[in-house]
């Protein structure tokens, strides 16, 4: 593969994720988080997608340092410390909520609903930043 090649895959197997997560995860809005089921559904989905992006941002980092791409490597391997350390940080902080809202706690559900915003809106800037980044990955060789 040519290293335009690279980086355009690279974000295209970056974006499957990101797009997918996209698409899913405004459905958990229509649902009542302090239903045990969905919130597990919910926080499965958030776990799920953590280690896909960090998988996906350690393999494109690699192959983007292997062709030579130092500053898009920088990028992914920006996106891959972020799904890294986010993981850690968001579920540490949901399952605080699934334990409040188990132990009874009324206002955990909307606790748990600001943290399902921020994911998504977290997801949201990365996807925009990607793909606003394509061209001049696929332009600069």
């Amino acid at each position: 593969m040519t290293p335009d090649a690279v980086a355009v895959a690279v974000m295209i197997i970056l974006l499957f994720p990101m797009s997918y997560f996209t698409l899913a995860s405004p459905a958990f809005l229509l649902v009542r988080l302090d239903i045990q089921p969905v919130a597990q559904l919910l926080r499965g989905m958030f776990n799920a997608h953590f280690l896909v992006m960090r998988v996906a941002g350690v393999i494109g980092t690699v192959a983007l340092l292997l062709e030579g791409r130092l500053m898009a490597a920088m990028g992914v391997g920006l996106i891959a410390a972020m799904a890294i350390w986010g993981r850690s940080w968001f579920m540490r902080r949901m399952d605080d909520q699934l334990s409040a809202r188990d132990a009874g706690d009324a206002e955990a559900p909307r606790r748990l609903r600001r943290l399902h915003w921020s994911g998504m809106l977290g997801n949201a800037v990365l996807l925009v930043v990607l793909v606003a980044s394509i061209p001049y990955m696929a332009a600069s060789a």
